[in-house]
């Protein structure tokens, strides 16, 4: 079975190879929720850690979202881009209309050197593969996700994630 969702399908993959579209982003919005909702700052994200901290998200499979985690994962990239100066180009992803592409470079500068550190370790990926794919990937995801120009509730992520 292949049903499109926001990740795309078999058939029509939301990146070419498809393969890592799904996880590559779970990871993302599992990472970004553990910062923004354990209280941590943008500065503090930002900062590299001396040694990797223990997350409980990594230990869920990638395969079972949760569209709680999903939906404050959500919340935390948009927030997070807006704090980095990337709101009107998030802004085109949230709100109906074109979506407005975003560089490699960008994502780097709005998710910051750690977020995408850890994204690498949890994925696999080069560091410039995980950005090239963010960048790739994050346009059609947020806009997926967010049907109606605003974030979802916790019932509407689990309908769209299914």
């Amino acid at each position: 079975m292949s049903s499109p969702n926001i990740f795309g399908s078999d058939q029509n993959p939301a990146v070419p190879g498809g393969s890592v579209a799904k996880p590559l982003i779970i990871a993302l919005f599992a990472l970004l929720a553990s910062r923004y909702f354990s209280g941590k700052s943008s500065e503090q994200a930002s900062t590299p850690a001396p040694e990797p901290e223990p997350r409980s998200p990594a230990s869920t499979p990638a395969s079972e979202p949760s569209p709680g985690n999903i939906l404050n994962g959500l919340g935390g990239l948009i927030k997070q881009f807006q704090q980095k100066g990337f709101g009107e180009t998030i802004d085109t992803w949230v709100n109906s209309g074109a979506n407005r592409d975003i560089s490699s470079g960008e994502v780097s500068d709005a998710l910051g050197r750690d977020v995408v550190d850890e994204l690498s370790r949890r994925t696999g990926l080069s560091r410039d593969q995980v950005v090239e794919e963010l960048s790739r990937m994050l346009p059609n995801a947020v806009d997926k996700l967010t049907p109606e120009g605003r974030l979802p509730t916790q019932r509407e992520m689990t309908r769209l994630l299914s």
